[in-house]
């Protein structure tokens, strides 16, 4: 079927790795998504999370909003099968934080976090943010968010979290989330004595020094990756991708997370072209490229 897009999530994090050409050779496989065109050698089509509407008079699933794993790119053929339909209670543009939702969910599951747990949270980038608001839903935590900018600082409390003090240590749980080698040492000092680190930053090619010699070692602290491509070992006797999914727009029902959506960057993509055009029909479905 033909699916027209209305909106599609840039994630920077995952993106910007892409587009610099930091993703290692042995990651190719992995890293790839669902109708991406091109490697990452470049050039390539790449994106995860579009919205739009299901368009075949003859379907039964034709003038459905749906939810789907694609790059960025306003016409697209599309197997429905790969397709979520999105529930009426959320909008289009909050529904493109679906996949950084699920990366949030598992996340959780892999913590194993518990009522009362004294949580650090270091990075308040979207997936942060996100992770915050689930934690923030859990019985007498204490969570405590470390962010650097202070732009964002300013924000994390403006949305009601508490910033973490430089004294703070001994946190039960750590969620880092910064992307930095020095983001991912702070969450390792501050958890106390068999702690748990879990790991969502994706580093791509780029190297990490950290310190281990100290309180990491002889504290048996552990440090745990945490990768939405799969679901956590405890889970997948139960849960699939399709139960995870429909789990995540019930999350998503919440209007608070508009708040974490910026301005639209291009409200008609295809309006757009045909203008660099001058005014011609446009031959193909206007895609996003990196190009190096």
């Amino acid at each position: 079927m033909r699916l027209r897009a209305s909106h599609s999530l840039i994630s920077n994090g995952t993106e910007k790795t892409v587009s610099t050409g930091k993703v290692p050779d042995a990651a190719y496989d992995t890293m790839r998504v669902p109708y991406m065109s091109g490697r990452f050698e470049f050039p390539v089509k790449y994106g995860y999370s579009l919205v739009g509407v299901l368009e075949e008079p003859t379907h039964p699933r034709h003038g459905q909003r749906v939810h789907l794993l694609h790059p960025h790119q306003s016409l697209c053929p599309v197997d429905p099968s790969d397709c979520f339909r999105i529930p009426d209670n959320v909008p289009s543009d909050r529904a493109t934080l679906a996949s950084n939702m699920e990366t949030a969910l598992n996340a959780i599951w892999d913590s194993k976090i518990s009522a009362g747990d004294r949580v650090l949270l270091v990075g308040a980038g979207l997936i942060g943010l996100l992770l915050a608001r689930l934690i923030q839903g859990i019985p007498g935590v204490d969570l405590r968010i470390a962010e650097p900018n202070p732009i964002r600082a300013a924000q994390v409390q403006i949305l009601g979290f508490s910033l973490s003090a430089n004294a703070d240590a001994d946190f039960d749980l750590a969620f880092h989330c910064s992307g930095t080698a020095a983001g991912l040492q702070l969450a390792i000092d501050k958890i106390g004595s068999e702690g748990k680190v879990i790991e969502l930053s994706w580093f791509g090619d780029n190297a990490v020094n950290l310190k281990l010699g100290s309180s990491f070692h002889f504290q048996r602290k552990q440090l745990i990756s945490s990768q939405v491509s799969s679901i956590p070992a405890d889970h997948q006797s139960r849960w699939d991708f399709q139960r995870r999914k429909e789990t995540v727009f019930k999350l998503l029902a919440d209007t608070w997370y508009d708040q974490l959506l910026t301005p639209l960057i291009m409200a008609n993509v295809n309006a757009h072209f045909d203008q660099l055009r001058n005014g011609k029909p446009v031959p193909v479905a206007p895609v996003i490229w990196f190009n190096k």
